[in-house]
């Protein structure tokens, strides 16, 4: 019988990811919170997966505006409560302003305003999914998080006629539960979201 390898570090980092998600959503209501628990439990209850399972991408969902999306975990550094954010001058409008991670600034985008959603306005309960791509990072503003799923390559639609433009070019597809996966390795080397730091002077 053919032997299974464990991708520990693949485990590793959703547990990490579980961790600092849980640590945010304590702020939720009861019921929430539960549903919340029994959904990363269900993820984490899933044996770790290998090539002979067919091509599988790990990605972490959050909503925003109202509407599912999702980046492949490979591209998340953390998730943490978005907190002291200080806005910038001279940015655009989707460059939400800047917070401390751990002694670091770090640029926060709001999609809303760069794919053109329904902005709803920040509560306490927004969180930041972190992105990190060798040198670049910054952070993507989410209305919460809901946890890590796995899902075929094979099973993402190309997209939908509704998704035209800028959001289109970002989006790496969508799943069969209308849940949009985008490109996190685009939006990381897309200049256009780089804060210049040159702004601030």
């Amino acid at each position: 019988m053919e032997r299974r390898t464990i991708d520990w570090e693949a485990i590793h980092r959703r547990l990490a990811l579980a961790a600092a998600a849980i640590a945010g959503g304590l702020r939720h209501g009861p019921e929430e919170t539960r549903r919340v628990l029994e959904a990363r439990a269900r993820v984490a209850a899933k044996p770790a997966l290998t090539a002979d399972d067919g091509e599988r991408i790990e990605i972490l969902a959050f909503t925003l505006a109202g509407e599912a999306y999702g980046v492949e975990t490979r591209h998340v550094r953390e998730v943490c409560q978005l907190k002291d954010l200080t806005a910038l001058p001279c940015t655009p409008p989707f460059v939400a302003g800047v917070m401390s991670l751990r002694g670091q600034v770090l640029a926060v985008i709001d999609l809303r305003q760069f794919f053109e959603l329904p902005a709803k306005g920040l509560t306490e309960l927004n969180r930041v999914v972190v992105l990190k791509g060798g040198d670049n990072e910054m952070g993507l503003l989410a209305d919460s998080i809901d946890g890590v799923r796995s899902v075929a390559a094979a099973d993402l639609q190309q997209g939908l006629p509704t998704l035209t433009g800028i959001r289109e070019r970002f989006l790496k597809g969508i799943t069969g539960q209308m849940l949009a996966i985008l490109d996190g390795g685009r939006l990381l080397a897309d200049a256009g979201l780089r804060v210049n730091e040159h702004a601030t002077r």
